[in-house]
């Protein structure tokens, strides 16, 4: 493997986060997901190289976009199913059914900014 490569594949991929179990939710030859990979590198911390820790923290932008697509997803099936925004807000921790729809909508901004 040349030094180029070697600077764009993290050792961590090599060592078993390719491996990583695929959820049922996911197409078989989906690579493992931002959060996952984030969480294996965090796993194996101790083990990994400065330059595999960096390639690390460089996939939270990923995860948290990640994340923040599941939330929106779970937001609408909520939405989609009946529940209200006081259920919603009591269960997402906010005070207000006013203060959890502000978030959902810059949360949903955010999403359609992303490319």
């Amino acid at each position: 493997m040349d030094h180029q490569q070697d600077l764009e594949r993290p050792s961590f991929l090599e060592e078993g986060a390719e491996e990583l179990t695929r959820r049922p939710w996911q197409h078989p030859k989906a690579p493992p997901s931002a959060v996952d990979l984030a969480q294996y590198a965090l796993w194996r911390s101790s083990q990994l190289a400065d330059k595999d820790l960096l390639a690390a923290l460089s996939l939270v932008p990923a995860a948290r976009a990640e994340v923040e697509s599941v939330e929106v997803g779970l937001l609408f099936a909520a939405r989609g199913e009946g529940l209200t925004w006081a259920e919603i807000a009591e269960a997402m921790g906010f005070r207000s059914p006013q203060a959890c729809q502000q978030y959902v909508n810059r949360l949903t901004a955010r999403q359609d900014r992303r490319p």
